[in-house]
């Protein structure tokens, strides 16, 4: 086998609070936040004189993790449009897996968050939808019917 488990997804963000905030409100758990910084890092990502913040965020079933970094130094780079259709080039969502996607949305949108599309259908099996947090990040949502 070449790999283990998929560790971690992660997010380049502007707001760092606002993000964080988006993501336990959805139901996830802040594990730690604090500074980055130094040759190790500067080594693994690639580029220099890097001094960024990070949050370490998991799913309540402990598996999933969303590592959000605010960069100070050197300045994030945004990429174009800023809120890209779904099919846009590069990674679009994250998906969760829901218990009440209404009750979910609803609290998404009190944090100023927009539906992509609208909830929908699939057969008799979920409802699903799309949802544009902040920063313009999308997050998928999915409950299981039955």
């Amino acid at each position: 086998m070449t790999i283990q488990r998929m560790d971690n997804v992660l997010i380049v963000v502007e707001d760092l609070d606002a993000v964080i905030s988006f993501f336990v409100e959805l139901g996830m758990e802040l594990m730690g936040r604090g500074p980055i910084e130094g040759r190790w890092v500067e080594r693994v990502i690639g580029i220099d004189d890097v001094r960024q913040e990070v949050a370490m965020l998991r799913t309540p079933d402990g598996h999933g993790r969303i590592e959000l970094a605010m960069f100070h130094t050197p300045k994030a780079v945004s990429a174009e449009p800023k809120e890209a259709p779904a099919n846009t080039l590069g990674i679009r969502r994250i998906m969760f897996a829901v218990d009440d996607i209404d009750d979910v949305v609803a609290r998404l949108r009190a944090l100023g968050a927009e539906l992509v599309g609208e909830v929908a259908q699939y057969e008799d099996s979920y409802r699903l939808c799309y949802v544009r947090g902040p920063e313009g990040i999308i997050v998928g949502l999915a409950e299981q019917l039955s």
